[in-house]
């Protein structure tokens, strides 16, 4: 095992690092460092950029627009991208659906949705999870039933993220209710602008729209959009969630709140000096700054037994990555509550409390409480952490 980063590696680290903090938008980036809501523009702006370099897909093959990278090029693209505040490109796009179409795809469907996929000219939802089928996704029942060359789509989706913005789901379907859970499964590709389709908002405890329920009433697709076999799209999901999960430790993103926690820290009075003088505040935020360092050699050692890797697999071992990577992602939002305290209390501007006059708070302290609240799910999409730890004890540990 050999954690050392080749000059080459470093050249390319810092060439990434000054292209983000000079190419993408500030006010963009900033928005990400602060926890504030991204609009849909600041999204497609992000993305384009990172298009235009040719950076938006770089774990495709190269003949579909992606980058010769190694792993360790990867790992230091992440970093440097969420170090600096930059949206990640749109994920159903790039690191979902795209990999999917590449893996299983025809090739009349990649030369139709992967160029367009990749510069953000469609911009895609995942239709996977159901009211009654969350973890136990082979439950699902939204049924497809051919008719000559189309299918008749007929159920209903959750949790459906930004899918108020999307023209194209990808979802899975029930095509054969007789078969066993797994094998009755199909992988549909939807125009959302197909008739009978309803998209409604739900809000969140954060007080954020960002997920929907899509409701399914006799929507035609065509057979053409079907992806891979009838009723083998498990393959095309397994290979999409073991996609999914990875780069969830998001270790840039936990060291960029660390150094914000810090900032904001030094500036929040505390008996006779600043927050960031507690000491046991400072015990909190070293002990999460230990658990981040540990995540990020865990994280270098996985790359480093990816870089003789040619079998294809993902390794096992990056549940452990998933698991501590959510975990430290939430103790980061924890921390910020800490530094704002009773000022995170979520309260209207206009909200006077009797007094007035408006509620004296700096800005930062708004977007604490919702980034909080949001970050709640982290340990739970992309595999939840219960189920990351028994693919650790059947894979890794031999249970």
């Amino acid at each position: 095992m050999d954690l050392r980063f080749t000059p080459e590696e470093i050249a390319f680290r810092d060439e990434a690092r000054k292209f983000f903090t000079t190419e993408v938008p500030l006010e963009v980036r900033r928005k990400v460092i602060e926890g504030r809501g991204l609009t849909k523009q600041d999204m497609v702006t992000a993305h384009k950029t990172l298009h235009k370099r040719g950076w938006a897909t770089p774990n495709w093959p190269v003949e579909w627009g992606g980058c010769d990278w190694s792993p360790i090029q990867i790992y230091m693209y992440q970093e440097e991208m969420q170090a600096a505040g930059v949206p990640p490109p749109l994920a159903f796009n790039a690191s979902m659906n795209g990999p999917v179409l590449i893996q299983f795809g025809t090739e009349a469907q990649k030369k139709k949705f992967l160029p367009r996929m990749a510069a953000l000219d469609d911009w895609w939802c995942q239709g996977f999870s159901e009211p009654d089928s969350g973890s136990d996704l082979a439950s699902l029942k939204t049924t497809a039933v051919r008719e000559g060359d189309h299918y008749i789509v007929n159920g209903q989706k959750i949790w459906t993220t930004l899918a108020q913005h999307a023209d194209w789901i990808f979802c899975l379907v029930r095509t054969d209710p007789t078969a066993k859970k797994q094998l009755g499964i199909s992988y549909l590709l939807i125009d959302m602008k197909t008739p009978g389709i309803e998209v409604r908002p739900i809000q969140t405890m954060d007080g954020s729209a960002e997920v929907n329920e899509v409701f399914f009433d006799n929507v035609k697709v065509p057979v053409e959009n079907l992806v891979g076999e009838e009723n083998r799209g498990w393959d095309c999901a397994k290979f999409l969630l073991g996609n999914e999960r990875t780069g969830i430790a998001r270790v840039g993103l936990s060291k960029m709140r660390v150094q914000r926690i810090k900032e904001l820290a030094a500036q929040v009075p505390a008996g006779d000096g600043s927050l960031m003088d507690d000491e046991r505040f400072r015990e909190k935020v070293a002990a999460v700054e230990v658990e981040l360092k540990a995540l990020e050699m865990t994280q270098l050692r996985v790359l480093s037994a990816e870089r003789g890797n040619t079998s294809g697999k993902p390794n096992p071992a990056s549940s452990i990555l998933k698991i501590k990577g959510s975990e430290i992602q939430q103790s980061t939002t924890e921390l910020l509550l800490d530094v704002a305290g009773p000022l995170a209390v979520p309260f209207g501007d206009d909200d006077d409390f009797g007094h007035n006059e408006a509620p004296i708070r700096p800005e930062w302290a708004a977007t604490l409480a919702p980034s909080y609240f949001n970050n709640r799910k982290v340990s739970i999409y992309g595999g939840s952490n219960e189920i990351q730890r028994n693919i650790i004890a059947k894979a890794v540990l031999g249970f």
